[in-house]
């Protein structure tokens, strides 16, 4: 037993991992509208909110596993408190915060009109950093780092997120210019 809840928090915690790259990744695209007019906004808008909706629950659920798992040794404070975990102190710190961001991130996503629009942005931001810390969180806690599917899956999480990222920022530079 104590092997199925171990297995099924490794695999929220991936699964939750990459449908946060997918969400950034759509999101820039999205913001960047690299596809052209193909997909409406509305569509595009609409995905990129389930994909981290649907993040931000298999994060919950790689909580929740691996709170249960009785050999973790994590407890309601290593989960909610950063930086209180004894021996994987950081790895841990990364995934809490991650937690945090993701959170931060999907929930103001739906009120975003209460929000100036710089503010709603740098807040919606923050989940470049958390899809990063869960990454980081992930190779360094994971045992499945040795499985060549798992670097493979890795190194593409972060040359999707890196080409998106500097896609918008091509983008923006672009439009900057044009202005000028």
């Amino acid at each position: 037993m104590n092997d199925l809840w171990l297995n099924l928090s490794r695999a929220t915690g991936i699964v939750a991992t990459l449908l946060a790259v997918a969400a950034l990744v759509w999101g820039f695209f999205f913001s960047a509208r690299n596809f052209g007019d193909t997909y409406q906004p509305a569509w595009w808008l609409d995905l990129h909110n389930w994909l981290g909706g649907i993040a931000l629950i298999f994060t919950a659920a790689h909580l929740i596993t691996v709170y249960v798992t009785p050999d973790s040794g994590i407890g309601l404070i290593q989960i909610f408190i950063p930086n209180t975990a004894l021996g994987q102190q950081w790895p841990i710190t990364w995934g809490v915060i991650a937690a945090y961001l993701f959170a931060i991130t999907v929930f103001t996503s739906w009120p975003k009109k209460r929000f100036r629009r710089w503010l709603w942005r740098t807040i919606h931001l923050t989940s470049v950093l958390g899809t990063t810390l869960a990454l980081i969180h992930a190779y360094q806690l994971g045992p499945d780092t040795q499985y060549l599917a798992f670097r493979v899956a890795f190194v593409a999480s972060i040359a999707f997120g890196l080409y998106a990222v500097f896609r918008r920022l091509v983008g923006i530079a672009l439009k900057v210019s044009r202005a000028s």
